[in-house]
């Protein structure tokens, strides 16, 4: 069984003595499970925007403006109704906005402050399209977030829905992605303790909510400045169908071989989990050497560097770690999908099961890395000044 989701650990009648969030009212964060609303499904809402860009759209909005995802939940402007019966109450009103945090191909995230409680969020913003992929995507990302409870995948506080536009709240990592911290170099234990996590996070989806995630990279790995590291990023996970996923949908420069030849061949190829172990195998090597184990500039074209994926040796974790280490990223890297580990043996192996005895600093690392971080973008900085030509006005002297 999943872990029954703890966090946040706050309710406003907490902090404020208002009552309204026990019943379900709009001002609260977080699941409100005991919701009277929940026993009846879709939620009934009183008529509100109607002339709203969506409201001809029957099929995804209500008469309510609110959006539907075919009864799996209700998205609206004071927060979310899983069908399953968790409810998170959120609004707009309550969070003050700061700065982007990144952007991608499904939307932005952003710093907020949930005013009420003075707790740091991370908000996605969403524009909503009447494209199916997108639309699944968005409800894949909310199921899986209020479900996977798990101390290796970032909280989920909520979800509203305004107009033209999804945003759902989760838990602010203030270290940011692995990608831009792993320059500072990555010693063995601290290498152990992050691919620790992330296995550990991936073998909970699977073993307990039959998700595989399909886009494994140290991009959709996070950190807080206390050490932790979680997964996020479920956009494009998918539902295991008896152990395979039958859509090809990802990075491509992460994918498996056996991807890769499916993608080539136009079809639909099936897959099991074990090419998401791949991927592990791939980010583990990036995390290590601080670049992708592939790089682009290395091949005359794409075609080139994935055909190098599907017939070459693997890369291999350099000799600067020990051979416990380099046995583990092997384990991943076999062509055939078959004889890939498995998460258990992975955790099992001798350099995950050594970590679990270790005593990592991971709160030293990540304050290196974004000393280190803050000094590459301040020498990024002076070098683009030094390179700027000067403008006329700036050689004139006065006479």
């Amino acid at each position: 069984m999943a872990a029954r989701r703890n966090k946040p650990l706050f309710k406003l009648s907490d902090i404020t003595g208002d009552q309204q969030e026990a019943s379900g009212g709009a001002l609260g964060a977080g699941p409100a499970t005991d919701n009277p609303r929940d026993t009846e499904w879709p939620p009934r809402r009183s008529a509100a925007v109607t002339n709203t860009p969506f409201a001809n759209f029957g099929k995804i909005v209500d008469p309510s403006g609110a959006l539907n995802f075919s009864g799996k939940a209700v998205v609206h402007s004071s927060g979310v109704d899983f069908s399953n019966g968790p409810s998170f109450a959120i609004n707009m009103d309550q969070l003050q906005l700061g700065e982007e945090l990144g952007n991608g191909a499904y939307g932005t995230v952003k710093r907020v402050l949930h005013k009420p409680t003075n707790v740091a969020m991370a908000m996605k913003e969403i524009r909503l399209e009447l494209d199916d992929t997108k639309l699944n995507a968005i409800i894949m990302e909310l199921d899986i977030l209020h479900r996977a409870v798990h101390p290796s995948i970032v909280d989920f506080y909520g979800a509203f829905f305004i107009e033209s536009c999804v945003y759902y709240c989760m838990e602010y990592m203030d270290a940011g992605s692995l990608d831009k911290l792993y320059g500072v170099g990555v010693p063995e234990p601290v290498l152990g303790r992050i691919i620790s996590c992330m296995v550990k996070g991936l073998k909970f989806l699977k073993d307990e909510l039959q998700i595989i995630h399909r886009d494994v990279k140290p991009t959709n790995v996070l950190l807080n400045k206390r050490g932790d590291v979680k997964l996020c990023d479920f956009g494009v996970s998918g539902q295991l169908d008896k152990s395979l996923a039958k859509t090809n949908i990802g990075c491509q420069s992460y994918m498996a071989p056996e991807r890769i030849k499916g993608e080539s061949q136009n079809a639909l190829s099936t897959y099991t989990v074990s090419s998401d172990v791949w991927s592990v195998g791939l980010a583990t090597l990036e995390i290590a050497i601080g670049k992708y184990p592939y790089p682009p500039e290395t091949y005359s074209n794409v075609f080139a560097q994935l055909t190098a994926i599907i017939h070459g040796d693997p890369p291999e974790l350099p000799d600067t770690y020990s051979e416990t280490a380099r046995d583990w990223v092997s384990r991943c890297l076999v062509k055939r999908p078959e004889d890939r580990a498995t998460y258990a043996q992975l955790l099992s192996h001798p350099f995950l099961h050594e970590d679990a005895r270790r005593n990592v600093d991971m709160r030293g690392w990540v304050a290196r890395a974004l000393q280190w971080k803050d000094e590459q973008k301040q020498q990024r900085r002076l070098r683009q000044q030094e390179s700027e030509p000067l403008h006329p006005t700036d050689t004139l002297r006065p006479s």
